[in-house]
């Protein structure tokens, strides 16, 4: 008993000191933003006078209003459509179990060993050769098919695990693969979805690389694209820099805290599963 006590002791000493890892660097962040602009400030010291107008500074400068635009095309473009192929894929791979799934499936692996910084090179060359240099679709694109690997292995380690007696009880009463797929397994495959979805959300919202170098236009970048600009016209500036910071960061951290039980319980549900 007295071993057990010790070991959560321990594991509760760990997970606060990595709560306070991961929070000191946003902390820091924010209390950096508030200090007067031109300043430079030391440390993690409170403001005497926070200068909460930094934000609406940093909103205006950025024109925050075009890139949150800009950001929620990209995401819609990119997200749904990642997450159709994904399921279907994933579908395919964990039921369907089709000639050669296992060769195809292994080309899925591979995917996941590719770095973007190492296809970046042939990726802009071909999307110059596409005509598409400087619009949203050298982001959406990409992004999409680079996200295929991991999209097709997380689904399919859903389906893979869904009791085949559901299928053929359907097949029996005459339903079609399709229908299977989308009256049966689709709802049954909702948890996953959900986690998948946010993920998807939050890797194309804070898109940097693609976005600097496929895009010039500000504009049509993502926000964390975009911020290397802002960074550029406003690098001597700390706290408006980290302001804007904040606002970048604030889309993804309000998304992840509304569906962070939705994301727990479907990695909890693999974890059991598995």
């Amino acid at each position: 008993m007295i071993v057990n006590r010790r070991e959560a002791f321990v594991g509760r000493a760990l997970l606060v000191l990595l709560m306070l890892i991961t929070l000191v660097p946003f902390v820091s962040l924010f209390v950096t933003a508030l200090h007067p602009s031109g300043t430079y400030p030391l440390g993690i010291s409170w403001p005497a006078s926070p200068q909460w107008g930094n934000f609406a500074a940093a909103f205006q400068a950025a024109d925050m209003g075009a890139l949150l635009l800009s950001s929620a095309l990209i995401v819609v473009g990119v997200v749904p459509a990642s997450l159709l192929l994904g399921t279907m894929a994933g579908y395919a791979f964990g039921n369907l179990r089709m000639r050669g799934h296992r060769a195809v499936f292994l080309l899925f692996v591979l995917g996941l060993t590719l770095p973007f910084e190492g296809i970046l090179t042939p990726l802009y060359f071909q999307i110059r050769d596409l005509g598409l240099l400087n619009t949203r679709w050298a982001i959406i694109l990409p992004l999409i098919g680079l996200f295929m690997p991991f999209s097709v292995l997380w689904m399919r380690a859903h389906f893979v695990n869904v009791p085949g007696e559901l299928s053929e009880a359907a097949s029996v009463d005459g339903a079609s693969t399709w229908q299977q797929f989308w009256r049966i397994q689709v709802p049954l495959a909702t948890p996953a979805l959900t986690s998948l979805g946010i993920l998807l959300f939050l890797w194309t919202w804070n898109q940097f690389l693609l976005a600097i170098v496929l895009v010039d236009d500000a504009s049509k970048r993502t926000m964390a694209g975009a911020l290397g600009a802002f960074q550029g016209q406003y690098g001597t500036d700390i706290p408006l820099l980290c302001a804007g910071a904040v606002l970048i960061l604030a889309p993804t951290l309000a998304v992840f805290l509304i569906f962070q039980r939705r994301f727990v319980a479907a990695l909890l549900q693999g974890s059991v599963k598995g």
